[in-house]
C-alpha cells in the first residue's frame, strides 16, 4: 500500500495541508521551512503503532503537544492528522485514517484524542469517542490503533504505519559505535547499529544483497572491486571491500576507513533493498559526488519498482532534481509565511509547469523558489 493523501491541521509548520501524494515524493523548501517535520507526520503514526509506542510515547518523544502544534494555531487547539491508504497511486483509498490531539485542560495536562476515526472502502469502521470513552474519559489517553484488542477490524494500517523505514545514516555513527556512549534511539535511524543490523540479516539474504550493492559501488567508488562481510576473531561484525591496487591481490579495507559518501550510499541502498514498506530519506545526496547525485532518483526508481514500494525524500539538490524524469506531481514545494508553511504540488503552478513543457528540469523549475528572498546580502556580510 501507498499513503496517497495528506491532510494536516496544526502540525508543526504547518497551519493547515490538503495534498496528493503519488509513488515517488520530492519534498523541497527554504531551511527551516519543515521538509523534515512533514516526515515526521508518518513517523509519529509509526510511533504511536509499533510496540512499546504508543500516543503518550509518541508526543513525550517530541516534547509534547506544544511543541507539536503549530505557532500559528492561535487558540485552535487541536492537531489534526488525516491520510488515505491506497494499493496503487491512481486507484481510490482502500483505507482512510484520521486522529484529532489536544491536551487535557487541567489536571496533569496529558494527550488526548478528541477524535479517531477509521474506514475501509468508505465503511466506517471506528468513530471516537464512543460510548465506552465518554464513561471512562481516561481512555481517550490512548488510540485505538495501538491496541491490538481494540484495532482487529483495521490492524492493516496498525501494521503498515509500524512497518515505515527512516534512515539518515551518519558515518562516524557506523565507523566508531562505541565511542558514543548512552542508550541507541528506538530504530537506530542513524545507523549506530547499521552492522549488527548487516550481521543479523540471514546468510541467503545477507550475500545476494551485498553482491547487488557492490555492483552499484564498483560503478561509483573509484578502484572498489569487491564486498564482503566478515566478522572478526572476537565476534565483531565488518564490512570488507577489496580495491585494486599495485599490489597483485589489491588492497583491503574496512568501513573505519570507507569515505562518508561511500557509507552513506551503501547504507542507502541496504535500506531500498531492505523491505517493501513506505520508506523516508532525508537528504540523500550528502557526502555523494554530483554525478552520482544526478542519477539517483533513476536508481532509486528501479530498485523501487522491484520493491513495489513508496518513497518520500527530502532534498536541497539541483543535481538530483537535473533527473528529466521526474514529475511536477512528484513535487511538493515548500513555502514558509508568517502564518505558517503552505505546501503546493509544482505541477499545480502554472509558471513551474511552463518551465517544464519549455524543457528545463524540476530543479530548475522549482529550487529558485526555495531560496531565501534576500539571499544576496550574505556577500556584503564583513
Amino acid at each position: 500500500m501507498i499513503v496517497t493523501h495528506i491532510g494536516l491541521k496544526n502540525w508543526r509548520n504547518f497551519r493547515t495541508v490538503d495534498v496528493a501524494l503519488t509513488e515517488r515524493v520530492f519534498i523541497v523548501g527554504p531551511n527551516a521551512s519543515g521538509k523534515s517535520n512533514f516526515l515526521d507526520v508518518v513517523k509519529f503514526l509509526r510511533d504511536i503503532s509499533k510496540p512499546g509506542g504508543g500516543l503518550q510515547k509518541a508526543v513525550e518523544d517530541r516534547g509534547g503537544v506544544s511543541k507539536i502544534r503549530c505557532l500559528a494555531a492561535r487558540k485552535y487547539p487541536e492537531i489534526e492528522i488525516s491520510l488515505h491508504l491506497s494499493e496503487a497511486q491512481n486507484t481510490g483509498p482502500m483505507w482512510k485514517y484520521e486522529i484529532g490531539i489536544k491536551q487535557e485542560p487541567r489536571g496533569f495536562r496529558l494527550p488526548i484524542i478528541s477524535y479517531e476515526r477509521a474506514w475501509k472502502n468508505g465503511e466506517k469502521l471506528l468513530d471516537r469517542p464512543d460510548e465506552r470513552d465518554k464513561s471512562d474519559p481516561l481512555l481517550l489517553t490512548q488510540t485505538h490503533l495501538e491496541q491490538i484488542t481494540a484495532n482487529v477490524k483495521f490492524r492493516e494500517i496498525a501494521r503498515f504505519f509500524e512497518s515505515i523505514s527512516y534512515m539518515h545514516l551518519v558515518p562516524q555513527l557506523v565507523r566508531y559505535p562505541k565511542a558514543f556512549s548512552g542508550p541507541g534511539l528506538p530504530d537506530d535511524p542513524f545507523g549506530r547499529n547499521f552492522l549488527e543490523q548487516v550481521a543479523k540479516t540471514q546468510e541467503r539474504i545477507r550475500k545476494p544483497r551485498l553482491k547487488k550493492i557492490e555492483h552499484v559501488l564498483r560503478i561509483a567508488v573509484p578502484q572498489l572491486k569487491e564486498l564482503s562481510f566478515i566478522q572478526d576473531n572476537t565476534g565483531i561484525p565488518h564490512l570488507e571491500a577489496i580495491y585494486e591496487h599495485w599490489r597483485p591481490l589489491g588492497a583491503k579495507q574496512r568501513e573505519d576507513q570507507f569515505s562518508d559518501g561511500t557509507l552513506r550510499l551503501l547504507g542507502l541502498l541496504w535500506t531500498l533493498f531492505d523491505s517493501d514498506s513506505l520508506l523516508l530519506f532525508e537528504e540523500p545526496e550528502l557526502s555523494l559526488n554530483s554525478g552520482i547525485v544526478s542519477r539517483l532518483a533513476s536508481l532509486i526508481y528501479r530498485i523501487q519498482r522491484q520493491k513495489k514500494r513508496q518513497i518520500m525524500l527530502s532534498t536541497h539538490s539541483f543535481d538530483l532534481l537535473s533527473d528529466k524524469g521526474i514529475g511536477g506531481d512528484e513535487v511538493l514545494l515548500l513555502r514558509p509565511s508568517m502564518e505558517g508553511t503552505t505546501i503546493e504540488i509544482a505541477s499545480t503552478k502554472g509558471d513551474i509547469v511552463e518551465l517544464l513543457n519549455s524543457g528545463l528540469s524540476i530543479g530548475e523549475a522549482t529550487l529558485p523558489y526555495t531560496s531565501p528572498n534576500n539571499v544576496s546580502q550574505l556577500e556584503l556580510f564583513e
